[in-house]
């Protein structure tokens, strides 16, 4: 049985294509840090596409793809599109498995990334 997984960052998209850009390069210091096969991919505004990121990874011979939202909290697009949009492309995908898993709020990481941020602040030159 064929258990080769990928992974989707999966961010909002924007009509300006630095902010794109640092999605695009997350997803591949990820894929450089853990060794990982991974896409960046956008719902609207920017490209790929969750179903083109999908169908790249299929297309390579991913049977699972997890899908990593790039967003801070659960609103309405990770509870309402995202989930239509991976089920459309499992439609189309029928031998890989699509997961979401949650978005990053909630995750202790956050504090200390906001710490870091505080200590910047403090050290900043006004």
């Amino acid at each position: 049985m064929n258990t080769r997984t990928g992974y989707v960052v999966f961010g909002h998209g924007s009509s300006i294509e630095s902010a794109n850009a640092m999605v695009r390069r997350v997803a591949a210091d990820l894929a450089r840090a853990g060794g990982y096969r991974v896409e960046a991919a956008f719902l609207e505004l920017a490209q790929p596409d969750l179903m083109a990121a999908v169908g790249v990874l299929a297309r390579e011979g991913m049977a699972r793809v997890v899908v990593i939202p790039y967003f801070l909290t659960l609103g309405v697009h990770l509870q309402r599109d995202l989930p239509r949009i991976a089920a459309e492309a499992a439609s189309i995908q029928k031998d890989v498995s699509i997961e979401i898993t949650p978005p990053l709020d909630g995750h202790p990481a956050l504090v200390r990334v906001l710490l870091d941020r505080v200590a910047e602040a403090k050290t900043a030159v006004v």
